[in-house]
């Protein structure tokens, strides 16, 4: 166990300004605390923060975040108190250590629902103090370190949220060595044959070429050498994640692969960097396509660093990264930089990102996000992108994920140029707007007044600040659509029962249906939420349409038994006027089915279920459904038409739902209440005839109707 006096040894040496009675108190505190306490390991639970708080001083942390980490576990697994712990190591300790108690109860990898839940309450704990996640991260990292411990479910279900959520988190606040690290601690558990191939891999390359790495960081020295630059050079294999990863994007073997050998190259100052660069593709060949100027344009976590392939000794490709020793420090930090200490001043890197100007951008586009897929999507999309970086027309440089459109660009610069959108030009050549953006290009957005977003676009935008607020858009927009069609319908629906839909009925309505407004209550019926025989019924409960057919049944069908009760069958609806039969089921009286339907082959041999019945003319009732599949163009007016119409023809529509929208026609399931089969002839033959029906036919659906066993 790592004693307090080590850890205290630790953190003086970045920062000779500690205060190591503070530190050995936390630690005393700590380890009275989880006395009796044991790891899976059968090691005293203690070992743990202990290991945390190590991690985070070779990270040159604070002191407050380095004693956060030694009591993080005190408050859930402990007597201890918030109240305690406040009273002893102060309030913002006492914030920290409860910041992480509660993020440790998140299960990030629960249902979707939950999880974007949670999710929103990791972002807001980042937000109130990023140190928080830091303590977090570094928690992650020891137990993926001590899994084996865990029993083998616990390590698969541990890995899975690693790999998905804590390593993207990571490498997104700046600190790729630990998403490496996690990356392949989760890998070598849940793929340990795949990694252990990698790793057999290498040891076969070793020994066919021999040791790669001092040869060509001895040729890159040289090298620099000649060009009298004064550079650190560090070359490494990449971890066996790494180049798992990389052979199934390329779909390549491991034989194929070229880039597995990393190079840092730290110089003394930021013209030196370019100098070396030279002298770099000076020796070797550059590989096309494999340059970014990271120090030119940085990433939003701070980091800066320029990366290039070249062509190495036998043509084997190597990856070489150059920064100074500041560019360095916040390449292996990230955010944490802003905390980080070196001889005893902190926060003196000037590329170190203020972390709370860094959250407030990373939440903001997530904090609009209503629906929980929705802000799960954003969230994902923004942890896991790496950047691009374009350019407007005047020069200014935007920063965009990879693989982001002409329409993510507009929405970046600001959301009315997104909305207004019609085309895009990338170096000067007009582009569609799904084109995929590359770094360095210029991105002109062309617009047009009356342009509003189109509902193909959120299948072309990645951002989630475009995804946002396009959908934003289209629901204010389909609500006004909603609203209207709520309102014909609901006038059609009142005129077949001899009432006006007026403003004050519909108002009632709505109170009795606890909606807001009359625009709530449309806007819902507009949209298929609710039905037209609920809003009438709200306010004439004697007028609505009876939905039981069994009370009109036993008058008009003829052939059932005395007391028998039937259902129309779901699958094919039959009227009045179309030849019928009844199929009896136990305990659940007939369903009737049109003699043409598709289902009734289900019971040929079972004849004795086959009930003759013909409906009984004159005795039936208008409330028979059918419904028809209808396709109509997206132009303005054309469903109002459309209802208008069904209604003139004295048929009502209790229900419609929108089953595809397309920018130029939509497709839905219309269900109708009609008085029998001439009627739905005559409603089909007028729909036909409307120029804007571009399709209409009646809905059968063989599957709503499985065979029983029960007879």
């Amino acid at each position: 166990m790592i004693l307090a006096d080590e850890l205290v040894e630790l953190i003086r040496a970045y920062n000779p300004k500690s205060n190591g009675k503070l530190i050995a108190a936390a630690y005393n505190y700590g380890r009275a605390m989880h006395e009796g306490q044991f790891r899976h390991s059968g090691e005293p639970y203690f070992t743990h923060p202990i290991e945390v708080a190590w991690i985070l001083a070779q990270q040159h942390l604070d002191d407050a975040t380095i004693v956060t980490a030694l009591l993080h576990d005190t408050i859930e697994d402990t007597n201890a108190s918030y109240g305690g712990v406040s009273e002893q190591f102060g309030g913002e300790i006492a914030m920290l250590v409860d910041g992480v108690t509660k993020l440790t109860n998140l299960q990030l990898s629960s249902t979707q629902t939950k999880q974007a839940e949670n999710f929103r309450k990791l972002f807001m704990a980042m937000s109130k103090d990023l140190r928080v996640i830091l303590v977090k991260l570094a928690d992650r990292l020891h137990n993926m370190r001590t899994i084996k411990a865990m029993r083998t479910e616990k390590q698969a279900q541990k890995a899975r949220e690693t790999m998905d959520i804590y390593a993207p988190l990571a490498g997104r606040m700046g600190m790729q060595w630990m998403r490496d690290e996690l990356e392949d601690l989760s890998f070598k558990v849940l793929n340990p044959e795949g990694r252990a191939s990698i790793m057999r891999r290498f040891i076969t390359l070793q020994k066919e070429t021999g040791d790669v790495i001092e040869r060509i960081t001895a040729d890159m020295k040289s090298e620099l050498k000649k060009s009298d630059i004064d550079a650190q050079v560090v070359g490494r294999a990449k971890k066996p994640y790494s180049i798992w990863r990389k052979m199934q994007q390329k779909d390549q073997g491991f034989s194929r692969l070229s880039d597995i050998y990393g190079f840092r190259i730290i110089t003394a100052n930021e013209q030196d960097c370019y100098r070396v660069l030279g002298a770099i593709h000076q020796r070797w060949r550059a590989v096309p396509g494999r340059f970014k100027d990271y120090i030119s344009q940085p990433k939003s976590n701070g980091y800066r660093s320029i990366h290039t392939t070249v062509s190495g000794r036998n043509g084997r490709r190597v990856e070489v990264q150059i920064r100074t020793q500041q560019m360095h420090d916040v390449a292996e930090s990230g955010v944490a930089a802003h905390w980080s200490y070196k001889d005893g001043v902190r926060g003196e890197n000037p590329f170190a990102v203020d972390p709370v100007k860094w959250i407030s951008g990373l939440s903001e586009q997530f904090d609009a996000e209503e629906d929980h897929e929705d802000f799960l999507e954003a969230v994902k999309l923004e942890m896991y992108s790496d950047q691009v970086f374009c350019f407007t027309p005047k020069g200014e440089v935007v920063k965009l994920p990879r693989g982001a459109t002409p329409l993510d660009f507009a929405y970046a610069i600001h959301t009315r140029i997104g909305h207004a959108c019609v085309g895009a030009k990338i170096d000067h050549m007009r582009v569609p707007l799904w084109t995929r953006i590359k770094n360095g290009q210029s991105v002109e957005i062309i617009t047009a007044e009356g342009q509003t977003p189109q509902a193909t676009w959120i299948d072309i935008a990645t951002t989630g600040k475009a995804r946002t607020a396009i959908r934003r858009a289209l629901r204010e927009m389909d609500r006004e659509r909603f609203v209207k069609l709520g309102a014909e319908l609901a006038r059609v629906a009142f005129e077949h029962v001899g009432k006006k839909a007026t403003d004050k009925v519909l108002g009632t309505a709505a109170k009795q249906l606890r909606l807001d407004s009359r625009d709530e209550l449309l806007a819902r019926l507009g949209s298929a939420e609710i039905t037209t025989q609920s809003v009438i019924q709200a306010v004439y409960p004697d007028l609505a349409p009876d939905e039981s057919e069994e009370v009109a049944g036993e008058r008009a069908v003829i052939g059932l038994t005395p007391g028998q009760s039937f259902d129309r069958a779901p699958c094919c609806q039959p009227l009045p006027g179309e030849r019928i039969v009844g199929i009896t089921y136990r305990g659940k009286g007939v369903v009737v089915h049109a003699i043409n339907c598709d289902t009734l082959s289900n019971f040929e041999d079972q004849p004795e279920r086959w009930m003759d019945l013909h409906w009984d003319a004159g005795k039936h009732k208008p409330i028979f459904t059918v419904q028809l599949w209808v396709t109509i163009g997206n132009d303005a007016g054309v469903l109002g038409r459309i209802c208008t119409l069904i209604g003139e023809l004295k048929a009502n529509i209790s229900d419609l739902k929108f089953v595809d929208r397309k920018p130029d026609f939509f497709r839905l399931l219309v269900s109708v209440d009609l008085a029998d089969a001439e009627h739905l002839h005559t409603v089909m033959m007028a729909l036909e005839a409307e120029n804007d029906v571009a399709e209409i036919e009646r809905y059968r659906n063989p599957e709503t109707d499985r065979p029983s066993a029960d007879v």
